[in-house]
Order: C-alpha cells, then sequence, then structure tokens
C-alpha cells in the first residue's frame, strides 16, 4: 500500500514521502480500513519534528484520524462489516491507503456525510469532548472563551458548544478570521491582534470554561476572565509551556486548571471517550450541527503541501488529506 513516511524520523515539511509499505492485517478486535481521507492534525507536524513521539505499539506512520469503508475484520468484531462507512481515532497511520483501528474506536459516518467532512471529525470532536465536557464540565447557559478559534479544534469547539446551549467567545488573530468565528456561531469573537479582549471578555460577562490552545502568553487573561468556579482547560502551548499563574487569584476564584493529551490514552479509555461521544455529541454530528468547515484538500503524495499550508496559520477549520 502507499503511506507517507517521516524520512529520517524527524525533519522539515519535506522529510514527508510517498513509500511503499505491505497492507496491515486485521487482529483481533479490529477492522482495516480503506482509507478515503485523513485528518491533518498539529500532532502530526510535532510528531515530524521529533517533539511528539508515537506511543507504544502504534504506527510510526503519521495521521490521528480517518475515514473510508471497513474493508477487513478481525475476530472477535461483531459490530462492524466489511463496506460500513466508518470514521476512526488512530494513534498513528493516517496517511495510509489502509488503516488497522481498534474496533472500538470507529463511529459511523451519516448517510449525507462525505469522507472528506467525515475525517475531520474524530480527532477534533473526541478532543473538544474530553476537555470541555469532560474536563471543563461545560453546561448549557455557561461561556467558553475559545483561544486559537478558528483551528480545526476551534471551530469544532464553537459548534459543539453552541449546540449544548452555551454561549461562546472566540479570540483569533485578524480581522478575517475574527469574522470567520463569527460567522460559525462565536456570540463575541474578538481579533487577539486589535481588540482588548480582557475588557470584552468582562463586558460579556466572563468565562465559564476557557479551552487553551496558546499557553503562556493568554494565561494572564484567562485567570481575569474567568468567573467564579471556572474551569481553565489547557491542550496546547504554541506561546511557550512556562506560564505565570497568580495562585491567589485561583484560590479567591476558585478556579480549575486541568490539561490533557490524547493520543497516548490507553485503547479502553479511548473507547470509553469514542462510547460518550457517540451518545452525547454524534447526534449533533447527524443533525448538522457539528460539520467543521474543511479549509483545503490535499492528495496523499502532497502530505508536505498540505502540512506547509497547516503551519502557515491562515486557515479557518481542516485540512485534510484524500486518497
Amino acid at each position: 500500500m502507499r503511506v507517507v513516511e517521516i524520512a529520517g524520523d524527524s525533519g522539515s515539511a519535506e522529510s514527508l514521502v510517498l513509500t511503499e509499505r505491505p497492507d496491515p492485517v486485521a487482529g483481533p478486535g479490529q477492522i482495516r480500513i480503506r482509507v478515503r481521507a485523513a485528518g491533518i492534525n498539529r500532532p502530526d507536524i510535532l510528531q515530524r519534528m521529533g517533539r511528539y513521539p508515537a506511543p507504544p505499539g502504534a504506527s510510526d506512520i503519521p495521521g490521528l484520524e480517518v475515514a473510508g469503508e471497513v474493508d477487513q475484520v478481525g475476530g472477535g468484531v461483531t459490530r462492524w462489516s466489511a463496506g460500513d462507512r466508518v470514521c476512526a481515532l488512530l494513534g498513528g497511520g493516517g496517511y495510509a491507503a489502509f488503516a488497522v483501528v481498534v474496533a472500538r474506536h470507529a463511529l459511523p459516518v451519516p448517510s449525507d456525510m462525505d469522507f472528506v467532512q467525515a475525517a475531520a471529525l474524530p480527532e477534533t470532536v473526541c478532543t473538544v469532548f474530553a476537555n470541555v465536557f469532560e474536563s471543563g464540565a461545560l453546561k448549557a447557559g455557561e461561556t467558553l472563551l475559545i483561544h486559537g478559534a478558528t483551528s480545526g479544534i476551534g471551530v469544532t469547539a464553537i459548534q459543539m458548544a453552541k449546540a449544548a446551549g452555551a454561549r461562546v467567545i472566540a479570540t483569533s488573530r485578524g480581522a478575517a478570521k475574527a469574522k470567520a468565528a463569527g460567522l460559525l456561531g462565536a456570540d463575541l469573537s474578538l481579533d487577539a491582534a486589535a481588540d482588548d479582549m480582557e475588557a470584552a471578555i468582562r463586558t460579556f460577562g466572563g468565562a465559564d470554561v476557557v479551552l487553551d490552545m496558546v499557553g503562556a502568553d493568554y494565561a494572564a487573561l484567562n485567570q481575569a476572565a474567568l468567573n467564579p468556579f471556572g474551569r481553565w482547560v489547557v491542550i496546547a502551548t504554541q506561546s511557550g509551556a512556562l506560564a505565570q499563574v497568580d495562585l491567589a487569584r485561583l484560590m479567591m476564584k476558585r478556579i480549575s486548571l486541568t490539561g490533557s493529551t490524547l493520543r497516548a490514552r490507553p485503547a479502553d479509555e479511548k473507547a470509553r471517550l469514542i462510547a460518550a461521544v457517540e451518545v452525547t455529541a454524534w447526534p449533533w454530528v447527524a443533525a448538522g450541527a457539528v460539520r467543521p468547515p474543511v479549509e483545503a484538500t490535499f492528495p496523499l503524495e502532497q502530505a508536505s503541501a498540505a502540512h506547509l499550508r497547516l503551519e502557515a496559520g491562515g486557515h479557518v477549520g481542516k485540512i485534510v488529506l484524500t486518497t
């Protein structure tokens, strides 16, 4: 099968090369997917740069989410059959013609959704659900503050929060991105390059949950913006990992600070998360309320160009590879 490898184990976008490997075989409890599309995520870039290695037992091929048809069913699997349209969460291996995944890590693709859109969902929906709704405990009527709101995670978080009946404050860099976040449903969309974000957020009523993909540069803003009993959830540190935290302010406001990653979670924990997503969030997907925009698609052999597009940072939504 055709796959994209990282030449030399790490490097620039040009280190992504198309090559051939033997077709994988589905083992017990697994399914093999004929990949039609694979979502690209920032962790793929970090892996390519040698800063986010695949967890033990996972494929060294990049790619954390795919969509396609079930092609082979391993022993003990009863839910899926050959030909079923699925998308799935992977520990690695998505940039390939076939991917073997744990059967419990797959979700059905709605009948009105194509594979490109479906490939943009598993990693992002699971990340948002785990961090905003589980760790962050966002409830209807509360306010979610999203930094990096036009990223793949950000646009999905906007739609999921609105589907759950919450209000959304979005921050992004540039007037065009701020406008895009507003069109996606944000109740207040701020330009981080021009607006007085702290004043605007306070006027809006503050935030109950912060989904933070920026890190150090926004630490002070988050502490000021959060309401009493607020929840600050960190999932990326693009501006740096070392931040100043006013512990007295956290105590006085009773703020909870948490962080998480998804890729290295045990298989059973991922299966639990997928099951929870299917019950709570997948009906929003099926109803069309959660359909994050796809900024661009690239064929598999242009994976390096796709990475450069994501690294450029001007996109709104997801970037997807097609096979």
